[in-house]
């Protein structure tokens, strides 16, 4: 599946009043063989792999939740730095294929909404990845996406937000919609504080944002 024609699905008639409901069916239809997930890979995100590279995070005895976690790519990654990891998709046709594909991992796969999620998860992890979800959502729901996900943090704890990004001055027909530095830093509302945020600027000139969030 190419940009254009993601772009095509997402803008599609049958979003309309279910701007989170495209994921099922794009997964649904790739169960089918009719689509291709474009973020269907076998490695975890390199931005992910490169900042467990360097900070050489220590998972043992600490939980880690993965957002809207698709096939479980990064959050296998998580798990083989031992961290208990419970990741998440809005599709259950996601998690179902996550599931059948590690069939041996401890990551505990589960379907689940970011805007209404188990009570007990809320501020229950001590590192949180956020890779790419948020952008796919319409200003609407970013607005209230981009705090549910800083809920989830322990106190203690790190988030970790993964994005394409753009200029302030950059105009965006998406679906999707790569973030503005203000979204990136309203990541840190409630308890959290931005550690360190990067701005990458891609071989193709695209910005990706890198960002770590901690609360105290």
């Amino acid at each position: 599946m190419h940009d254009n024609e993601l772009t095509d699905r997402l803008s599609s008639p049958a979003t309309e009043g279910d701007p989170a409901g495209w994921f099922e069916r794009l997964y649904a239809d790739a169960e089918r063989g009719e689509a291709v997930v474009p973020w269907d890979l076998d490695r975890a995100h390199s931005l992910l792999s490169e900042w467990t590279d360097r900070t050489r995070p220590d998972g043992s005895g600490r939980r880690a939740l993965v957002v809207g976690c698709g096939f479980g790519r990064d959050a296998e990654h998580l798990a083989r730095l031992d961290f208990a990891t419970v990741a998440f998709d809005i599709s259950p046709t996601a998690v179902r294929e996550a599931r059948r594909r590690h069939p041996d991992s401890p990551v505990r796969y589960e379907a689940a909404d970011l805007l209404d999620p188990p009570h007990d998860w809320l501020g229950g992890f001590d590192f949180v990845l956020e890779s790419m979800n948020v952008q796919a959502l319409p200003v609407e729901l970013r607005q209230r996406a981009i705090p549910a996900v800083g809920r989830l943090v322990a106190p203690g704890g790190t988030l970790l937000m993964i994005a394409a990004g753009r200029r302030d001055d950059e105009v965006v027909e998406g679906p999707p919609w790569p973030l503005a530095r203000a979204e990136v830093d309203a990541f840190a509302a409630g308890p959290l504080t931005p550690a360190r945020v990067e701005e990458i600027v891609a071989p193709d000139g695209g910005i990706r944002w890198c960002a770590e969030f901690r609360r105290a």
